[in-house]
This record gives C-alpha cells, sequence and structure tokens, in this order.
C-alpha cells in the first residue's frame, strides 16, 4: 500500500502471504495485497461481538469460541460486556499474529490476550468446532472477508453444509453462530437455513473513514430442541 511502511510478515499454513503495514499510527493486515482489516474502521468487527452477547443473555457462565484473533476488535468487544464467569476461547492459526498483537500493536491488544477469562489456542477453528458436542454458547467467525475460504481454501469446509452441520452439533441447544462478512450472501444465508438454523442478516456500519460501508454478519440460532 502506498505510503504504509510494512513491519511484518507471516505465511499462513497453505502459503498465502500475510503482512502487518503501517502508516502513522494505524495498522493493517494484508492477505497478499487484499486488506483484511484495519485499525482505521472496527463498527462491524466489535458488533459481530456485542450483538452474540445480547443474544446470550441470561446464559449462565456462557462459553464463546472466536474464530481467529485478527486485531482483537471482536475479543475485546466481548470482554467488555461478558460477566466474570464467561470464558473465551480464541483460535489463531498463525502465531505471528499473535506477536504483533504482544509487540508492535501492544497498545491496541490492551491485555485482552491475559485476561483470565481468555484461552488462547493456536490451532484452526474448525478443529475445535469439529471436536466439540453441545460445547459452546456461541461460535465467532471472522477468519475471512465472507464465507469462502480466503485466507485458506480449506476454509470452505466452514461454509459448506457438512461445516455448518459440524457448527450446530457443537454448540449448545439455543447457542449461536454467528458469521461476519464483507458482503452479502443469499446462498451461504440459504445453507444456514438449510442446516436447520433460525437466522438473521444484519447489515452493520464498518464505521472509520466510509460510514456508509455497510458488512454483514449473520446470525444463526441453534433450536432448543432437535
Amino acid at each position: 500500500m502506498d505510503g504504509h511502511d510494512q513491519i511484518a510478515s507471516a505465511t499462513v499454513p497453505d502459503g498465502a502471504l500475510l503482512r502487518l503495514v503501517q502508516r502513522g499510527d494505524a495498522f493493517t493486515i494484508l492477505l497478499d495485497r487484499t486488506e483484511l482489516m484495519s485499525t482505521r474502521a472496527s463498527g462491524s468487527e466489535e458488533a459481530l461481538a456485542t450483538m452474540t452477547c445480547d443474544r446470550l443473555r441470561g446464559r449462565p457462565a456462557p462459553d464463546l469460541l472466536v474464530g481467529g484473533y485478527g486485531m482483537g476488535y471482536t475479543l475485546r468487544a466481548a470482554l467488555a460486556v461478558l460477566d466474570v464467569d464467561a470464558s473465551v476461547t480464541v483460535a489463531e492459526l498463525v502465531p505471528e499474529v499473535i506477536d504483533w498483537a504482544r509487540g508492535p500493536m501492544a497498545a491496541l491488544t490492551a491485555g485482552c490476550l491475559d485476561d483470565p477469562r481468555v484461552t488462547l489456542v493456536g490451532d484452526d477453528v474448525a478443529m475445535l468446532i469439529d471436536a466439540a458436542r453441545d460445547g459452546y454458547d456461541a461460535i465467532l467467525l471472522d477468519v475471512d472477508n465472507g464465507p469462502e475460504g480466503l485466507t485458506r481454501r480449506i476454509n470452505d469446509h466452514l461454509y459448506t453444509a457438512q461445516g455448518l452441520d459440524a457448527a450446530r452439533a457443537a454448540l449448545k441447544p439455543g447457542g449461536v453462530l454467528a458469521v461476519w462478512s464483507a458482503f452479502p450472501d443469499p446462498a451461504f444465508a440459504r445453507r444456514l437455513a438449510d442446516a436447520g438454523f433460525a437466522v438473521t442478516e444484519t447489515p452493520v456500519s464498518e464505521g472509520g473513514d466510509d460510514e456508509e460501508a455497510l458488512h454483514m454478519i449473520w446470525f444463526a440460532q441453534r433450536p432448543d430442541k432437535i
């Protein structure tokens, strides 16, 4: 990006290049040349957390799984509204992303990774989903720019019928699968419904420099009874 200095890079397990660039006080993470996230705008990433937690009110000691740390906006927003008895597991496959959070972006991170409610797992979120049965009150996915495997082609599985069945099985009855996207995807919304979820599509402003930019969050609730 013009005017930005690259300060770090990392290779995603299937070979794609992540780059952390900085301009002044602003940071951006790129996948090759595609912007994945930036400190200039974080509204919809924070909404992913707060709107999910709103749907969990009244559930004792909620257990959340967050797929992808990114810049930590979703994690910090969740911690700000969750009670002390909640727990949040964060799955981040690329260890350098956590190094960046604790290093050049430590001021932004603000100690959230050391919160006693947080468990950090350096593995694929799909592995944690597949291993769980009735395990989570909510699963929050922000690992791509939408319901397709942008950062890793293997992530496509998360958004298939089989992947959505695994997510539903990993949720407690009444639990919520929340998926962030930079764009609408009617076919994905239909797959969620076909997987047995009650689906709500919510356009959310990204904020920052472009208040009119809308991203999409799908909230897919597992029925109380199967």
